[in-house]
Order: structure tokens, then sequence, then C-alpha cells
């Protein structure tokens, strides 16, 4: 008797985790990744290979709130209960990942491909001792940030403009013109908060903007000269690239949701 063909349901996921422990989104041979973790709760929800598909991906140490993820499942199994799908993927997972939201989408949505703009935001801990509680949570700078001097340099990269300057080397885009809608940053206590969204972004690019964004918060660089080297578009004139584990992929816009909408919903 030939084998019944099994109905798909395409679902999209906000995926949360904590970027310290893993090396990337992207699954890899051995290196501990995201994406294997997740298609390893897939398997055992589904007892078939599933492949993920995310909107972005994200460096070693990188976390994220809401990284919007897609794949095929079974369609009966989805209709059940779409929480009690929710929460099995959940029981499969190491601690260091969450779904915090699901939904369904049509046949051919691409989380990457259909995806309008993305959002990061990076915590820098300005005080002068380093914290026990955000030690793998925030960028540590323990000199006083001119916080004002920062935010008109940020100003400087709000538009569609060729971010070169702050393009890795191992960048593989075919260019590097960008528009940034957002860059804002912001101060409660000893955090600052850097927000910033666009339409996609380089290779290390925000770690690189927060690399200048510090210089100037330290009166190594003032705002005009950060402007001066954006339009010099050479990257070995910035400042050396921020770490990894500051930085959280916090958002994905798509036509009709965005990842953060699903937080808390099925």
């Amino acid at each position: 008797m030939a084998d019944v063909e099994i109905q798909k349901q395409r679902i999209a996921m906000a995926i949360e985790f904590d970027g310290r422990v893993f090396h990337g989104w992207q699954q890899q041979d051995n290196a501990t990744s995201v994406q294997a973790e997740l298609q390893a709760a897939l398997l055992a929800v589904e007892g078939e290979t599933v492949v993920t598909v995310a909107a972005g991906r994200t460096d070693s140490g990188v976390h994220a709130e809401a990284l919007l993820v897609h794949a095929d499942v079974s369609s009966a199994r989805w209709q059940r209960s779409h929480l009690a799908y929710l929460h099995g993927l959940n029981s499969r997972l190491p601690d260091s990942i969450r779904v915090v939201g699901v939904r369904a989408v049509k046949a051919d949505f691409h989380a990457r491909f259909d995806c309008r703009g993305r959002t990061y935001r990076y915590l820098i801990s300005n005080r002068n001792t380093l914290s026990a509680l955000h030690r793998w949570r925030y960028f540590w700078v323990p000199r006083a940030l001119n916080l004002e001097a920062m935010q008109e340099a940020a100003a400087h990269c709000i538009g569609r403009h060729d971010f070169s300057s702050l393009r890795a080397s191992g960048c593989q885009a075919a260019h590097a013109i960008r528009t940034m809608s957002k860059v804002d940053v912001s101060r409660d206590g000893f955090a600052i908060s850097i927000e910033v969204a666009g339409d996609g972004f380089l290779y290390h690019m925000v770690r690189n903007l927060v690399g200048n964004l510090v210089e100037v918060g330290l009166g190594k660089q003032t705002p005009e000269q950060f402007r001066e080297l954006l339009a010099q578009q050479d990257r070995s004139r910035g400042a050396a690239t921020a770490p990894a584990h500051g930085l959280y992929f916090i958002d994905a816009l798509y036509d009709d949701f965005s990842a953060s909408d699903l937080i808390g919903k099925s």
C-alpha cells in the first residue's frame, strides 16, 4: 500500500534565545547552533526532518528576542492545538531557546525573502564596575559616555547610504547600500540602548556602528568625524567592532505582521 502523503502547513515561529552558548543561528559541523537545536526539536515532534529558514543569521554570542523562522509541519498535528504544538516544541528545546509565538502562514511565505525590515538592539553597561548579573548581556564601558554626542552621530545614519565604513571584511553582500529608518540612542540609569531598524544589515554592521558610537561618546571621535567616516566608505578608518554579547535581534517586519507581534500568542 502506498504511503499516504502528509498534508503540510507552513508556520512562522518567533524564537528567543541566549546566544552565549551558541555559535550563531546557522547549523554547522562541529558547533552548537540554534537552528540545529530547533530542527532536532521539530524532528522529535514531527517524526521526520524539518528544514527551518530564519529572517536573518546571527553570529556567535548574539541573542534574540524575536527571530522569525518558518517551517513546514504536519497540518493535522498543527490544527489539533496551536498552543500544544508550541509547548511540545519548547519541551524538547534546551532552556536557552524558546519558541515564544507561532502562527500559520501561506505556503509560499518566506521568513528571509519576504522580510521588509529588521530591528536590532545593542545594550551597553555604562558604570564603573562590571555587573555580576549582566556580564553576558551588555557591553561594559566603564568610562562616562556623552549620550548627546552619540545621538548626534547616530542621526547621520538615518536614510539611504552606502555603509561600507561599517561593513566587515567577510561580508558577502552584493553592495553596501542600506536604508536605516531608526537609530535611537537612549539611557536608563546605567544602561545605554542603541536600537537600529532598517531594510537590511551588512555583516557586523550594527556592532561596527556601536564601536564608533562608543568612540564618539568617549570623545575620541566627534559626530562630524563620524559623518565623514561614513562618507569615506572605508572600514579600515573605523573603530573596533563591539562585542557580540551586547547585541539582540528583536524584530522582523512583514506585510501583515511582525515577529514581535507573535510573542505570547498562538
